[in-house]
């Protein structure tokens, strides 16, 4: 693992990418810890001490929602804008039909979503500024909540910026490596926390014991679920082309049990918080219910979140997933899965091992999701910082995000094998 960190920073075009991303964490980190004005931060830390959905909504903020700084609103408002603009990509043949005009659809689809997130951001800002007046955390008038609203709007477009950038030049996904560096860096405070509540008897050390138990459980088995595919076996015929013969080897066709990765999670659990953001805008006994509805505690929350996991794993699967174009590929240079026919027989056979692997690890996700509520319910444990979501995108991003840097080096070296080759006299 040490030689692969070395050669990665041998590579002049790897080592600027890495830079690159790890510059703009650090300015996201710091956006993080700017307070927004008129707001009584200690208010605000009390506040969150209670835990609950606050801590849970705080998650994908990076402990910049528990201060209220300039990026108060994280990556929620651009989640929750994607997953719109994908939604009407399928309903509207227009945006489909724009989206399969190649680069220029792209770039127009991308700016309907920036839009759709500076909607977001205002509505959540409005939302949460409210509710904040209504806690008496903030005390200001019309003006200075207009102030308010602006800066964490202005924040969180800039946080779609910056997770924008990263993806363009740097290495892995930008919005998901900013979440991902929003759960590390609060590792430690858990970690220090879980130890206090030992020392001062609060908590039972053979409970810690079979929470650490648990995390390594949950690791090994969000690695699997990562990581785990179904080979589809493929016979190539042999073919003559001029006077040389090509094909008959046989290869396989892998299918990722999690084609998604963490995309159902942070889908699922952005459009829970949306309901909980507009609730804040009113008082009375409904909003009170609402509230309740969508906390993580709540039977409904758990209902709709594990449904909400599994339509967004076949949703984000069907996007980037096709069996009929994988079957015509086969057909077209004399594949063909043993056992099955080749054209449309193929394209049903791959489309039903897909669904049924997919559900399966649909499942799986919203198995190691629920965890930290399972594990409040049945051990007291308040806050479960090593299972369930956090571990789960801490996982997926990080893998991803070294396969991407694997394949950057394996390209790399193979140039590097091609130049040698042409300068010492050979073919190429």
């Amino acid at each position: 693992m040490i030689d692969g960190f070395r050669d990665a920073f041998r590579l002049p075009d790897l080592k600027r990418r890495i830079l690159f991303v790890i510059a703009a964490l650090f300015i996201y980190r710091l956006g993080a810890h700017i307070p927004t004005p008129g707001i009584d931060s200690e208010a605000m830390s009390r506040l969150f001490a209670e835990g609950g959905l606050l801590g849970f909504l705080d998650l994908f903020a990076g402990g910049a929602l528990r201060r209220f700084s300039i990026f108060a609103l994280g990556v929620a408002p651009y989640i929750n804008s994607s997953i719109v603009m994908q939604l009407l990509v399928v309903i509207f043949p227009a945006l489909e039909k724009l989206q399969k005009e190649g680069e220029e659809g792209r770039k127009k689809i991308t700016q309907y979503t920036r839009y759709g997130t500076i909607f977001f951001a205002l509505v959540q800002a409005i939302g949460f500024t409210t509710w904040l007046r209504n806690l008496q955390i903030f005390s200001g008038g019309f003006l200075d909540m207009a102030i308010v609203v602006v800066t964490v709007t202005t924040g969180s477009v800039v946080v779609m910026w910056l997770g924008e950038v990263m993806s363009d030049h740097g290495i892995g996904n930008g919005i998901s490596l900013l979440i991902y560096a929003g759960i590390v860096v609060r590792l430690p405070e858990a970690v220090v926390g879980t130890v206090r509540l030992v020392g001062y008897n609060e908590m039972n050390p053979l409970t810690l014991v079979f929470a650490v138990a648990v995390m390594i459980f949950v690791i090994a088995g969000c690695v699997y679920l990562q990581e785990g595919q179904r080979r589809l076996p493929v016979q190539y015929a042999k073919r003559m082309v001029g006077n040389k013969v090509y094909g008959g080897q046989s290869t396989f066709i892998p299918l990722k049990v999690n084609t998604s990765g963490v995309i159902p999670i942070i889908f699922a659990s952005s459009v829970l918080l949306f309901p909980y953001t507009i609730a804040n805008f009113f008082q009375g006994a409904f909003a009170d219910s609402m509230k309740w509805a969508f906390s993580p505690s709540s039977p409904i929350y758990m209902v709709l979140y594990i449904a909400l996991i599994v339509f967004f794993s076949y949703f984000y699967t069907a996007v980037v997933f096709n069996p009929s174009d994988l079957s015509n590929n086969m057909k077209k240079y004399g594949g063909f899965i043993l056992g099955i026919r080749p054209g449309r027989p193929t394209t049903d056979y791959i489309e039903r091992v897909m669904n049924r692997i997919t559900l399966g690890g649909a499942v799986a996700l919203a198995i190691v999701a629920l965890v930290p509520t399972f594990m409040s319910g049945f051990m007291g444990i308040s806050t479960f910082y090593f299972g369930g979501t956090a571990i789960l995108i801490v996982v997926g991003v990080a893998l991803d995000t070294i396969h991407q840097v694997e394949g950057q080096m394996l390209m790399r070296h193979y140039e590097g094998i091609l130049k040698r080759r042409n300068k010492s006299g050979g073919l190429l």
